[in-house]
């Protein structure tokens, strides 16, 4: 059965780049037709889909968020990656990876998540 974990720096000072990663097993993330994912969740605020790379390493980052954000994989390690470029502390939240949330929209279906990481960002 897949699982995901995320791992990754728990606090960040401003300005700074967050790298997150998630290792995915039990399943490839080359796997034909599948979507992996990057969700956050902000302290008191709601889900927000981030962005995404597809079984062939296609990536979509959300328009608020595609100048300072890129998702990236390493096949080899069934591994794929969130960079976050010059965080606030705005970008403090528990980050998430999943797989089958391929959209904003698809945030209330059911998927395979793992179990997030808290992100902190501050001075």
């Amino acid at each position: 059965q897949v699982q995901l974990q995320e791992s990754g720096p728990g606090l960040v000072k401003p300005s700074q780049t967050l790298s997150l990663t998630c290792t995915v097993s039990g399943d490839s993330i080359t796997t034909s037709s599948r979507y992996w994912s990057w969700i956050r969740q902000p302290p008191g605020k709601g889900l927000e889909w981030i962005g995404r790379i597809n079984y062939a390493g296609g990536t979509y980052v959300i328009p608020s968020l595609q100048t300072r954000t890129s998702i990236s994989r390493d096949t080899s390690k069934n591994q794929f990656t969130l960079q976050l470029n010059d965080v606030t502390p705005e970008d403090t939240a528990m980050y998430y990876c999943a797989r089958d949330v391929p959209s904003h929209y698809t945030l209330k279906l059911p998927g395979y998540w793992g179990q997030g990481t808290q992100v902190t960002v501050s001075s």
